[in-house]
């Protein structure tokens, strides 16, 4: 008989088994996207999928605000009060009512000034009611986050995992039941169906979260969590947030200063397609692994700075390290062995190749900064994150602006490089010099 006694430790490890079901639904859940995508494009047009990605960085936004450093505090405390033998409930009950809180405050804004920021800062009145519709997604959004949060803290991830193929699988039904509606009432498909088809999904996912819950009453020390999940999550949000303007404000710039380096205005948002619509995607495929590894870190390390062992702390980012450089650097090579196949056959486009190409050398450092950050957050260091992912998405608009108009779009490739390079040193710098390690 062969020994199995190191297969079954490894597969009963939950670090790892939580990584292994994370990145398989998400692999999933990025097949059938991709292949929702190309569904839309042929039902509603290139115009109607234009118009529906316009309200995505106001969606975003709202997401930022009210859900996503909330779910990462969610985590992080349920995962200390686990290892202190206290109860973790009463981290899921402050964070929900933080979160669904701000959720409904941000869905009235969104709904009752929808016409306005349709037509101020999206320059497109069809964006209206369609920013009233996505609005009914906050709430929902902010239930499952929180939930999910809590069984990350818990390093469980059936629960989460199911949540996420469930809402975009009921997401694409529900799209194609409209659709199939409108094609028998003969009425016109518009951009309106894929977003209610994201309102039922966020309904499905926080629906089967809130199923599966087992609620237990545990009001003890429910003011003193609450304050932890504000205070913890108030920078975090200030990251998503800026981070989520930042982004906008890339995407706005480049443009521009394509323009400004010769290029005409079709060539230019020609360009920037290539970059962000093929080359980009191919490049961030594989931290499908590196991201599920980052959930699963933040509540282990939180869990062994609850339980002050430094020993653990210090071997796992050891091993995260070494995972990251290793899965990395094979990337780079893969991309540089493929990036001409890749744009030929895959993308048909050659231009997109070359991006591929350049871009493969960011992978080592793209993967190490997610998985430390992700650490530096369970040791209780969120500000120190906003920091970092500051820095390096102004060394990008730097880039950008002072350089793009002078070398084109070569030079924010290396812009980019250069700030995910500064950002992962930086995080393995703070990560010798911190005392829990």
């Amino acid at each position: 008989m062969p020994d199995l006694s190191h297969f079954k430790k490894y597969a009963s490890h939950p670090v790892l088994l939580g990584t292994a079901l994370l990145t398989a639904t998400g692999l999933a859940s990025r097949v059938i996207g991709f292949f929702y995508r190309i569904f839309l494009s042929h039902t509603i047009g290139a115009q109607g999928l234009g118009i529906y990605q316009l309200i995505f960085p106001v969606f975003a936004l709202g997401i930022a605000f009210c859900a996503a450093g909330i779910q990462t505090a969610v985590s992080k405390y349920t995962a200390e009060a686990e290892g202190a033998g206290r109860c973790p409930q009463v981290c899921l009950y402050a964070g929900l009512v933080l979160s669904v809180s701000l959720s409904v405050l941000c869905a009235f804004i969104i709904y009752s000034g929808s016409d306005t920021i349709a037509v101020t800062i999206l320059d497109e009145p069809r964006c209206g009611m369609l920013l009233r519709i996505i609005s009914l997604a906050l709430p929902l959004a902010a239930i499952h986050s929180c939930i999910n949060g809590y069984y990350y803290g818990l390093q469980k991830t059936f629960v989460p995992s199911v949540s996420q193929l469930l809402e975009q699988v009921c997401r694409v039904l529900c799209v194609y039941l409209i659709y199939r509606i409108c094609q028998n009432q003969e009425r016109t498909v518009t951009a309106a169906m894929a977003v209610w088809g994201i309102v039922f999904g966020e309904l499905a996912g926080a629906l089967f979260s809130l199923t599966v819950m087992r609620f237990s009453r545990c009001r003890r020390n429910f003011g003193v969590c609450l304050r932890q999940i504000f205070s913890f999550s108030l920078p975090l949000t200030a990251n998503r947030v800026l981070i989520n303007f930042i982004n906008s404000t890339e995407a706005i710039l480049i443009p521009v200063c394509l323009k400004f380096y010769g290029y005409s205005n079709e060539d230019a948002l020609s360009i920037f397609g290539i970059l962000t619509g093929m080359a980009m995607p191919m490049i961030l495929f594989p931290s499908v692994l590196t991201n599920s590894v980052s959930v699963m870190l933040l509540p282990s390390i939180s869990q062994a700075k609850a339980q002050k062992n430094q020993a653990l702390i210090h071997r796992t980012i050891r091993r995260t390290i070494e995972s990251c450089l290793v899965l990395g650097f094979a990337s780079t090579l893969f991309f540089l062995l493929t990036y001409s196949l890749i744009g030929q056959y895959l993308f048909a486009n050659t231009l997109a190749g070359i991006y591929v190409r350049t871009l493969s050398f960011i992978c080592p450092f793209m993967f190490l900064t997610t998985t430390l950050n992700s650490i530096l957050h369970g040791l209780g260091h969120p500000t120190a994150t906003l920091m970092l992912n500051l820095s390096g998405c102004l060394i990008r608009i730097a880039f950008i602006w002072f350089f793009v108009p002078v070398y084109g779009i070569r030079a924010y490739l290396y812009g980019i490089l250069a700030s995910q390079i500064l950002t992962a040193l930086c995080a393995v710098y703070l990560l010798n010099r911190s005392k829990d390690v």
